[in-house]
């Protein structure tokens, strides 16, 4: 073989290999991005259910609060349409 087709082979085959590493560590690096953003997901679904209990906790004792409690309006606290007119 000639000097000129055994450089072209070992580039060719350089470049070869090379394109293959590349891609292989590119998937890993995306691999690994993606399974953060799954991780991330996870977590927001996490607090999401964290603030329902407690909107529902919430919800439940303020509606355990209005039994024991009676609540009448004043005049004072009556829409000024509902009055007489002076």
């Amino acid at each position: 073989m000639s000097r000129a087709s055994q450089l072209t082979l070992f580039g060719t085959s350089m470049f070869a290999v090379s394109t293959i590493i590349f891609v292989h560590f590119q998937q890993k690096f995306e691999k690994e991005a993606m399974h953060q953003g799954v991780i991330r997901d996870m977590e927001q679904q996490r607090i999401k259910k964290e603030r329902q209990l407690d909107f529902d906790m919430q919800k439940a004792l303020e509606e355990e609060y209005k039994k024991g409690q009676t609540v009448s309006v004043s005049p004072a606290e009556l829409p000024a349409k509902n009055l007489p007119d002076r």
